[in-house]
């Protein structure tokens, strides 16, 4: 062991931070008795020194090591209590990797040393195991404060109601062929021209990624010979994973950012806050459950032996603990002021947002979300579900916050699979559901709509296939859900019949057609725009492979000039593309209703009607709204659910004005001829037609 000399240092900066002669390293413990630095030889194979931080100032253990260099590796032993009992599993045989490191070197195994308990004994994870854990799991390495400088360009900002894409970084590039090969499935992959140009053709101005903070893959996977791709299984909350760095290493993060704000896209991360890898009392100790379980996680009342599990992934992180709340707010923070990311999508948010009395709008994380100086400035978008008691809360997020709108998702495929009742409650959907997020001070926008996502069927899959089809999962098909108001057609999978898979072709387009005529926010699956299956895997979290992969080479270009069609026809209507909730009111100057809602002869809507297949609206700018140079825009919607074509009869217009077809899902591709409509038109059956508002001085 080679020997350092050791100062105190300083408790202000959590992490190893290099000043240009040493190191500082700081680490939050309360219960801890001890906290050791360990540090390795350039390969991380060796222990080469054992140092015990000096000095503790609240429950902050530091010291600063003079001498050492950038890209040095290190990580923790915790010494305290084994008493799993009372919530205490200190272990220092188990090597703990930094909460605050930037970067690791070597990978996570899946080894029996890497347990705090001896997985051979009778007494559980009550037994104590003394196999040292080093050779098992990566080294932190102490970062180039260059490398993570904080930014200095102001962030880039979209409207709120932009088209948000959301992809996987491996999943969208692994098969794409003008992708260079050594590229695929890595952050610089994301950020080259064909991908950028895709989404530009779309009108995207978001991309979410899916997870990209450090993760394991769960034991139970590889026991199968799978692997985590989707990413939920968070452990390094300021590491970009490097499964996907390509030659530029954590640089490419930043060029990828770069590279999306030059093409006018955001870049929106998928986090996982709301609980960790180290799974319940029988998973590993990697890293927080070492150095402070009680602290770091919420414990049974009266059972600190096990962990409260409103996650389903086998423990809860405690965020409202003051320094686990800090460490994720550091985290927000690093993610915009250093890698340059412009909002977060929090995975499970009810979890975030729960006190001992259950989900508080204005808990402590919330409240530390709205007030903080940089993070209130950012798109926050709740996934307002877990699975804890009261877990559902759509709607329920402060005003600051857009949500996940699943009931969105289901109530499209319902109305169009033909269910009863589902054409009231997509008539509440199509205006930004304001049954759900009408509150005082919310927007429209609040309302993430989406048809599909990556939890759960395809777009396409969604016509294909009448039950799950899990079976590559090894879990015997009983994963993913059973709720996916799916439709086959007559088929199960593929099928050769044209007539079916004509059908199926229109129901997507219809179902897109209802995303992009909707208020609120829509959001795209990646490859949903060009009919993208899954062969029916409705839970491709362990398929890194074919199956959770876009395949580009199977696309339907004819369905992408669709969508490409329909999402250029939102952007040119104001009116699609409000703020405002709109609830028939009567503007000022035309004394028009702002929406108004009729059967197809023009006349009043019977909404009780439970089997109601055909109804229209008509969309206005808000009569809440400043007036502007968008008042005069307008476009008719008429949806025909029902198995015969139908005359539908055109609202009236000002003098100057005519009613010509912008969207209709009876066509593959789209006629934007321009031609006036006469009083009433024709809608074919099962399709949707968007008619605008336009003045005769338009050329046809």
């Amino acid at each position: 062991m080679k020997s350092f000399p050791v100062s105190a240092g300083n408790h202000q900066r959590l992490g190893a931070n290099h000043d240009g002669g040493g190191v500082n390293f700081a680490v939050f413990s309360e219960n801890a008795t001890k906290i050791e630095l360990c540090l390795f030889s350039p390969d991380g194979r060796k222990e080469t020194s054992r140092l015990a931080l000096p000095e503790r100032t609240g429950s902050i253990w530091h010291g600063y090591v003079e001498g050492l260099p950038v890209g040095c590796l290190y990580g923790y032993r915790a010494h305290g209590s084994y008493a799993p009992e009372s919530g205490h599993r200190f272990n220092p045989n188990k090597l703990l990797s930094d909460p605050y490191a930037r970067e690791y070197f070597g990978q996570w195994t899946n080894h029996p040393g890497t347990y705090g308990y001896d997985l051979a004994s009778s007494d559980g994870d009550l037994s104590f195991d003394r196999t040292d854990s080093s050779s098992c799991v990566p080294k932190s390495v102490v970062p180039n404060p260059e490398l993570f400088r904080g930014l200095m360009q102001g962030r880039h900002r979209q409207n709120c109601n932009d088209l948000i894409y959301e992809a996987h970084v491996r999943g969208l590039t692994r098969q794409h062929p003008l992708v260079p090969e050594d590229l695929r499935g890595t952050y610089e992959g994301l950020a080259t021209e064909p991908i950028l140009e895709h989404l530009q053709k779309l009108g995207a101005k978001a991309i979410e990624l899916m997870p990209v903070h450090a993760f394991v893959d769960d034991p139970f996977l590889l026991e199968r010979g799978l692997k985590n791709y989707w990413g939920y299984n968070s452990i390094g909350f300021f590491v970009a994973e490097p499964r996907y760095c390509g030659p530029n290493g954590v640089a490419g993060f930043r060029h990828m950012v770069d590279r999306f704000h030059q093409a006018g896209i955001e870049v929106i991360l998928d986090v996982v806050y709301n609980h960790t890898a180290e799974g319940d009392h029988r998973g590993p100790t990697l890293s927080f459950r070492g150095l402070d379980n009680a602290s770091y996680y919420r414990l049974l009342a009266g059972q600190p032996r096990y962990y409260v599990n409103d996650t389903g992934c086998g423990n809860t992180l405690n965020v409202s603990h003051p320094f686990v709340l800090r460490m994720v707010l550091d985290s927000l923070r690093f993610w915009v002021e250093c890698m340059g990311v412009d909002g977060f999508r929090l995975d499970l948010a009810t979890t975030l947002g729960r006190e001992d009395h259950g989900f508080d709008p204005r808990g402590g994380f919330l409240d530390a979300l709205r007030q903080d100086p940089v993070l209130s400035q950012v798109r926050m978008i709740a996934e307002p579900w877990d699975v804890g008691p009261g877990g559902y809360q759509l709607g329920g997020f402060p005003a600051e916050f857009s949500e996940w709108n699943d009931s969105y998702r289901d109530t499209v495929r319902r109305y169009w699979r033909g269910d009863d009742h589902s054409a009231q409650e997509l008539g509440s959907r199509l205006l930004g559901s304001a049954d759900k997020f009408g509150q005082p001070g919310r927007r429209s926008t609040s309302s993430i709509n989406f048809v599909a996502a990556h939890d759960g069927f395809t777009l396409a899959d969604t016509t294909r296939y009448a039950g799950k089809h899990n079976q590559a999962n090894l879990a015997n098909n009983q994963d993913g859900h059973n709720s996916n108001f799916s439709d086959n057609f007559g088929v199960e999978g593929e099928s050769g019949d044209s007539g079916i898979q004509s059908m199926r072709h229109r129901r997507i387009r219809n179902m897109l057609a209802t995303l992009f005529l909707s208020q609120g926010t829509p959001m795209l699956l990646a490859g949903d725009e060009f009919g993208n299956s899954q062969d029916g895997n409705n839970n491709s979290y362990c398929q890194d492979n074919g199956i959770g992969w876009v395949n580009w080479e199977r696309a339907d270009a004819a369905l992408l000039e669709f969508v490409e069609a329909v999402s250029a026809f939102r952007r040119a209507h104001p009116s699609l593309r409000q703020t405002r909730f709109l609830h028939g009111d009567l503007r000022e100057g035309d004394g028009l209703p702002d929406v108004e809602w009729t059967d197809f002869t023009g006349g009043p809507l019977h909404w009780r009607d439970p089997g109601l297949s055909n109804f229209c609206l008509t969309i206005r700018c808000s009569a809440e709204a400043t007036r502007s140079a968008f008042d005069d825009d307008a476009v008719f919607v008429a949806f025909n659910r029902s198995g015969e074509a139908t005359q539908v009869r055109l609202p009236a217009t000002t003098p100057g004005w005519r009613w010509v077809r912008g969207i209709d899902t009876d066509l593959a591709a789209q006629d934007a001829s321009g031609v006036a409509e006469a009083a009433t038109a024709t809608v074919a059956a099962h399709s949707v037609v968007a008619f605008e508002c336009v003045p005769d001085s338009v050329e046809a």
